[in-house]
């Protein structure tokens, strides 16, 4: 699933990800859940809401995650 979302913590990555990144992973898994590459107008704010929660979560899980004994990114 998904095959297009890579890995965003060290020491997969070489630094941290980027927001543009950890955005672009969060895109990519909503629109493998929906569906839909590209929403319809009457779609489009819950699928940028999605897009949001989905990003905050993702930033908020590399933050937190510990990797070799160390925090994997700062928050």
């Amino acid at each position: 699933m998904c095959r297009s979302i890579k890995t965003l913590r060290p020491p997969v990555l070489a630094e941290e990800a980027t927001e543009e990144e950890i955005r672009a992973a969060a895109l990519q898994y909503v629109r493998k859940v929906s569906g839909f590459r590209a929403p319809a107008a009457h779609n489009r704010e819950v699928f940028d809401r999605a897009v949001d929660a989905i990003t905050e979560a993702t930033a908020e899980l590399l933050g937190g995650l510990e990797v070799r004994g160390q925090t994997a990114r700062s928050a």
